[in-house]
């Protein structure tokens, strides 16, 4: 089995001493490195080539998500998992928006962490449909007007079945799930999540159901 390779991103030396230890006992994690700020960020992914960032996102010099944005910019980017100690905050969101692929909260069970790593290594996003709608909610305020004109013309480029099947992933629904209730079959729906991805310009998942947000797509079918 070869083991996840995990970089961790916080400036409090506890909560990465913490995070290492709790890591590192796993069998498929191996920590490749640590860094106290996001200014150390991008030397160290191109030394360490880590598959997954556990990033905090507030540090003091350069903060979690600027330095998400950079590494979600370039090629072959590792997958971000983003630190925080709220549910529902702004930077949350940008972070999501800029391609970080979930979020976890500090104190969540540290099983629950390594499962958070493991599923985004996987390809997989952190966030549960619930955890979905809040953010989404949350996002709602008065830039909503501005963002909806601009997901709506990138919704345009998507064929009718892409669209259901994007709408569908911002209802938090799982592959199986959209195959069941659109009537094909899960290779069918991995291929259309992929074509949107590439048409949209997006990173992942979290990225196709926020934009189906802004574009007022899930408004539309009443959820």
């Amino acid at each position: 089995m070869t083991a996840i390779r995990l970089l961790l991103v916080d400036d409090d030396p506890l909560v990465r001493a913490g995070l290492s230890f709790m890591m590192g006992g796993a069998d498929d994690i191996e920590i490749v490195g640590e860094a106290a700020d996001g200014s150390e960020v991008a030397a160290l992914v191109d030394r360490t080539h880590p598959d997954v960032v556990l990033m905090d996102i507030r540090m003091p010099n350069v903060d979690g998500l600027t330095a998400t944005e950079e590494l979600r910019a370039r090629k072959d980017a590792p997958q971000v998992v983003v630190l925080t100690t709220f549910h529902a905050d702004d930077q949350v969101l940008r972070a999501l928006r800029a391609g970080a692929a979930g979020f976890v909260l500090k104190d969540t069970p540290p099983t629950e962490i390594l499962a958070a790593v493991r599923r985004v290594a996987a390809g997989d996003p952190v966030l549960s449909p619930t955890v979905t709608r809040q953010l989404m909610a949350h996002a709602a305020g008065s830039s909503h007007d501005t963002r909806q004109s601009g997901a709506r013309t990138r919704i345009a480029t998507l064929n009718d079945r892409e669209r259901e099947v994007a709408v569908a992933v911002g209802q938090g629904r799982a592959n199986a799930e959209i195959a069941t209730e659109l009537f094909m079959s899960v290779a069918t729906v991995k291929t259309h999540v992929s074509r949107i991805l590439a048409k949209l310009g997006l990173n992942n998942r979290v990225q196709i159901a926020l934009l189906t947000y802004d574009a007022g797509l899930l408004e539309e079918d009443g959820r």
